[in-house]
């Protein structure tokens, strides 16, 4: 499968265009994740950091589902891979820890994402409230967080794509 990327147009409106570069930089990750074999999505970025283009994945999953399902609609959900004790349990990647779960998780909350930002207008802010400012924040401000954090862990899929097999580019 190849994961296609578009840029929103040039003249899109606020709502669209914060919209299409969230999904293009959702593309990104599933871009620089395709073709490989479980073993080098789970290879380990450099030492000691345990990150992984699989970790990135299951990290971002939980980031979806906190700020669209925790933080937005105010539904009780815990984490799919960290705990308070362990905040970087999505990074280490135990035995039969595999794509198509990860993957499969991924969607799912990108879809549950979808469907709850469908319901608010940018301006509206978030039924819930961040959990350690007590803070509630407008679908604007979620959606430029969660664009900003998939840029910055793209950054790092770059570097992690680039030296599993040399594969590079935007």
């Amino acid at each position: 499968m190849t994961t296609e990327r578009r840029e929103p147009a040039f003249d899109a409106d606020e709502r669209t265009s914060l919209e299409g570069w969230l999904e293009f930089h959702r593309r990104t990750l599933a871009m620089k994740c395709e073709g490989l074999t479980d073993a080098q999505l789970g290879t380990a970025s450099v030492e000691p950091s345990p990150m992984s283009l699989m970790g990135l994945v299951r990290h971002m999953t939980d980031v979806e589902r906190f700020w669209y399902r925790t933080v937005l609609v105010d539904e009780a959900v815990t984490p799919l891979y960290w705990t308070d004790e362990d905040p970087d349990a999505d990074f280490r990647l135990g035995e039969g820890v595999g794509r198509q779960e990860a993957h499969a998780n991924w969607q799912a909350e990108i879809e549950a994402a979808r469907r709850n930002a469908a319901g608010f207008a940018l301006d509206d802010l978030s039924r819930g409230r961040h959990r350690r400012s007590g803070q509630r924040m407008n679908l604007r401000w979620i959606h430029t967080h969660m664009i900003e954090e998939y840029a910055r862990h793209n950054g790092h899929a770059d570097l992690i794509r680039e030296r599993i097999d040399g594969v590079t580019g935007d």
